[in-house]
């Protein structure tokens, strides 16, 4: 599964990181704090956190909001 990670400027494309890569980075570290485009389906981003947490890991997942605009969000994964 491929996830989308948030842009730093709106006028660039989003990142892929794959599912491996993200369990890889918080085996090393333990903990991290990801942020996740919108463009991301809320599906996917259920099935990552259901994913992290059947590996054992504490998700804490949420939507920020950056603007007033209704399409101005960004996902929030605090993996622990």
């Amino acid at each position: 599964m491929d996830i989308l990670i948030a842009r730093n400027d709106l006028t660039q494309k989003p990142v892929k990181m794959s599912l491996t890569k993200i369990k890889e980075e918080l085996k090393e570290v333990g903990q991290k704090i990801y942020y996740f485009d919108k463009d991301n389906s809320h599906k996917n981003m259920m099935g990552l956190v259901d994913s992290l947490e059947g590996a054992g890991y504490t998700a804490h997942f949420r939507e920020v909001k950056y603007g007033l605009g209704e399409e101005e969000y960004m996902y929030e994964l605090h993996a622990l």
